[in-house]
C-alpha cells in the first residue's frame, strides 16, 4: 500500500495598531515558478463582486462553527479564504467540488485565482493615498508561503498558479529527517510576518516524517481611527456580561459624526479609519437579544444593516480590548461540507503532485486583536472639524457596555477582513 502523505495548512492573522518592523527573512532554499506575479490581472467587475460575495457568505457560514461557548472570538475570513484557495488550486474531482461549495467559491478555478489576485492588489493599493500622514496610512500586508519537502515533485501547474496569483514560492524543508526544525522555521516566518504577535502556531508533534507541504498565510493590519479617542477621556467603566455580572474595563469616549442605525433587537455603529477606505462595524444587541441576533448573522443581515445606516452626531463609549484567539478549524470546515480533503482514502489533491497521495491533516488559525486610542490623533484633527460642521447639535448616545459583534471591512469592495465578538473585554 502506498503511503498517504499529509498536507498541513497553517492560517494566521494579526490585527495590530502598532508600527511594523522589518525582520530578517527566514532562511530556506526556495524554488520558484518561472512566472512572476500577474500585476494587472484581467478580471471583470462582476467576477470581483462574486468573489467578495462568496467570501463574505463563507465568513458568516463559518462563524457558528467557531463561536461555540461563551468566549471572545476573532478570526480573519479573508486570510482563511486565501489559504484554502491556494489549497483548492491543487484539488481535483469531488474534493474540489466540496471545497468550492464549503468555501462559497462562485467562480470557476480559471477565474477564481485571478480574482483573488485582483482583490489583493486592490487592498494593497489602499496604502498609496497621498492625503494621509505617514502614521495614518492603512496597511494590510498579506504574505503567503509554501513549505514543501525537499526532493518531492510538485506539479508545475500548481506552482505556476500560486506564483502568478498569490506571489507564493516553494520553500524547501526536510520533514523526513527533521520535522521539528521545519516546524521552527515555519513558526519563525509566521512570527516575523505578524510583528512577533503570533508565535508557535504549529504545536510540537503537528508535523512528522509524512508531512509534505505546509501552506501558510499571514495578515498584518494597521489603521488609524478617522476620529481619535483622546487618552485623557478614557476612564474605568462597567461592562455587563451575559450572566448578569459586570467587570470594570477602560472605556474610551468621543463625540463625532458617525453612521448608526437601530434594527430589530440591535443597534449598529460604523467607525471609519483614516482615509475612509476601511471601517469597523459594531453590532450591539439589545438586552436579552444577544443569542437571537447572533443566530441571524449572515451576509443579507449585513447588507440590510449597512443600507439603513444614517449619519448623526454621536457620543460614543467603547471599551478598550485586546485578546488572542486560536483554534483548529478542521471540524468546522468538515461541518460545512469540506470532508474528503481530510480523509486519507478520499482526498484528491493530485493537482499538487500528480498522484492521490496527499490529504489535509489540520487547518490552524490564530489571531490577535488590539483596539485602543493609539495612532489616531492626526486623523481626527483633520476630519472631526469637517464632520462636525453640518450635523445636528443634539447628539445621540451610543454606549457599548455589553457583549457585541464587530467586523472590519474594506469599504470599496465590501470585503470582510476580520470579524469576531467581544464577550468580555477584560
Amino acid at each position: 500500500m502506498k503511503a498517504k502523505y499529509s498536507l498541513a495548512m497553517i492560517l494566521t492573522s494579526a490585527l495590530l495598531l502598532l508600527p511594523a518592523c522589518a525582520p530578517a527573512p527566514v532562511q530556506a532554499q526556495e524554488i520558484h515558478s518561472d512566472l512572476p506575479r500577474e500585476l494587472a490581472p484581467q478580471v471583470a467587475d462582476a467576477d470581483l463582486a462574486d468573489l467578495v460575495r462568496g467570501n463574505n457568505e463563507f465568513a458568516f457560514a463559518l462563524y457558528p462553527q467557531l463561536a461555540a461557548g461563551d468566549e471572545n472570538v476573532f478570526y480573519s475570513p479573508y486570510s482563511i479564504s486565501i489559504a484554502l484557495a491556494m489549497t483548492y488550486a491543487g484539488a481535483k474531482g469531488e474534493t474540489a467540488a466540496q471545497m468550492a461549495q464549503a468555501l462559497h467559491f462562485l467562480l470557476p478555478a480559471d477565474r477564481l485565482h485571478p480574482a483573488f489576485n485582483k482583490l489583493a492588489l486592490e487592498l494593497e493599493s489602499r496604502s498609496n493615498s497621498e492625503d494621509l500622514e505617514p502614521d495614518q496610512v492603512f496597511r494590510l500586508n498579506v504574505a503567503n508561503s509554501l513549505w514543501g519537502q525537499a526532493g518531492f515533485a510538485f506539479e508545475q501547474d500548481f506552482l505556476d498558479t500560486l506564483a502568478a496569483n498569490y506571489a507564493a514560492g516553494m520553500r524547501l524543508v526536510d520533514y523526513e529527517q527533521d520535522a521539528e526544525a521545519a516546524r521552527q522555521k515555519i513558526n519563525e516566518w509566521v512570527s516575523q510576518s505578524t510583528n512577533q504577535k503570533i508565535k508557535d502556531i504549529i504545536p510540537q508533534g503537528a508535523l512528522d516524517a509524512l508531512t509534505r507541504l505546509v501552506l501558510a498565510n499571514a495578515v498584518y493590519f494597521k489603521a488609524a481611527w478617522l476620529h481619535s479617542f483622546e487618552p485623557d477621556s478614557t476612564h474605568p467603566g462597567s461592562f455587563r456580561l451575559l450572566d448578569g455580572t459586570a467587570v470594570d474595563v477602560p472605556m474610551m469616549h468621543e463625540q463625532a459624526s458617525l453612521s448608526t442605525t437601530t434594527g430589530d433587537g440591535y443597534r449598529a455603529i460604523e467607525l471609519p479609519y483614516a482615509g475612509w477606505q476601511l471601517s469597523m462595524l459594531i453590532l450591539l444587541p439589545d438586552e436579552g437579544e444577544f443569542g437571537d441576533v447572533e443566530a441571524r448573522l449572515n451576509a443579507e443581515f449585513l447588507e440590510g444593516t449597512l443600507a439603513a445606516m444614517k449619519w448623526g452626531q454621536v457620543v460614543l463609549t467603547l471599551p478598550k480590548y485586546k485578546y488572542e484567539w486560536s483554534l483548529s478549524m478542521a471540524d468546522g470546515l468538515e461541518a460545512l461540507g469540506m470532508r474528503d480533503a481530510f480523509d486519507p482514502q478520499a482526498a484528491d489533491l493530485s493537482g499538487m503532485d500528480g498522484r492521490r497521495d496527499l490529504y489535509v491533516t489540520d487547518v490552524l488559525h490564530k489571531a490577535f486583536v488590539a483596539v485602543d486610542e493609539a495612532g489616531t490623533e492626526a486623523a481626527a484633527a483633520t476630519t472631526v472639524i469637517v464632520g462636525a460642521t453640518s450635523m445636528p447639535a443634539d447628539p445621540i448616545e451610543f454606549k457599548i457596555d455589553r457583549p457585541f459583534f464587530f467586523l472590519i471591512r474594506d469599504n470599496p469592495t465590501g470585503t470582510i477582513l476580520f470579524m469576531g465578538r467581544v464577550m468580555n473585554p477584560s
